[in-house]
């Protein structure tokens, strides 16, 4: 049988889910993945760090109220998908997940069947407007209620001339008050391994920047930032019963931050 593109190239969401341990990838998505975990092994944190920082903003929302969740760029729907943190806190929580990778919507489509207040559909994040219209979207999700963007390690893989700050700003100025945007994203460094992961990324995918903190700030535009503002991942708001540690050279590379529109 001869292998179909999606097969023959690597696809991020499939990479991040190989690192997350999952099954839904490909060889030439182990390959990538393998390169991390065999020449820059301090890299893999990354992933579980970004994870479990949406994993506590999901829930951390629900808990306040956030009743409906616009995940995009989502990637697929495993380990700790945001649909069953939301539902577990907050039950009958509406989630649309947004992704173009074939193997994202074909299987978690598949995950998603039976539940009726999820749904993930096929769209590009740098098309926020067609997103907006998409009739899961519109079934879903009220937009005159509070409702939680998410963009979790997605905008680090748009170049500056798509515009990333006016993807947050279009949606910060669509949502109602009381309303949440999540971001994580990865953080310029400066330091030889972590200059090379950059490198390996930006050249296996062919796009995206690292950004500078000051970049990262920018990003929110006029939302008000929540405590404690954008730090990293492993930082955001870690469990009470997480060891408080001073965060390696691969984990400052993730920052996170939640910010509020009043």
């Amino acid at each position: 049988m001869v292998a179909d593109e999606g097969e023959q190239t690597p696809s991020i969401a499939r990479v991040y889910d190989y690192l997350l341990g999952g099954r839904d990838n490909h060889p030439v998505d182990r390959e990538i993945g393998d390169h991390f975990k065999v020449n820059l092994p301090g890299s893999v944190a990354i992933a579980h760090t970004n994870r479990g920082a949406l994993i506590r903003a999901v829930r951390t929302l629900a808990r306040g109220g956030i009743r409906q969740f616009i995940d995009l760029g989502s990637g697929l729907p495993t380990a700790e998908p945001v649909h069953q943190v939301a539902q577990r806190h907050r039950p009958g929580a509406a989630v649309v997940y947004v992704d173009t990778d074939p193997t994202v919507l074909t299987h978690g489509r598949a995950l998603l069947a039976e539940n009726g207040s999820t749904a993930l559909v096929k769209g590009d994040v740098r098309d926020p407007g067609a997103l907006r219209h998409h009739p899961e979207v519109e079934r879903l999700i009220d937009l005159g209620q509070p409702v939680g963007i998410i963009l979790s390690a997605v905008l680090h893989h748009l170049n500056d001339d798509e515009d990333p700050a006016g993807i947050v700003r279009y949606w910060a100025e669509l949502i109602a008050p009381g309303s949440h945007v999540f971001i994580s994203h990865f953080r310029s460094g400066h330091h030889e391994e972590t200059e090379a992961a950059q490198a390996k990324l930006i050249d296996t995918f062919g796009r995206g920047r690292w950004r500078t903190d000051a970049e990262l700030h920018a990003l929110f535009g006029t939302l008000t930032l929540q405590p404690p503002g954008i730090v990293p991942a492993v930082r955001w708001r870690p469990d009470p019963s997480e060891e408080i540690r001073t965060p390696t050279v691969w984990e400052q590379l993730i920052a996170a931050g939640l910010a509020r529109k009043a």
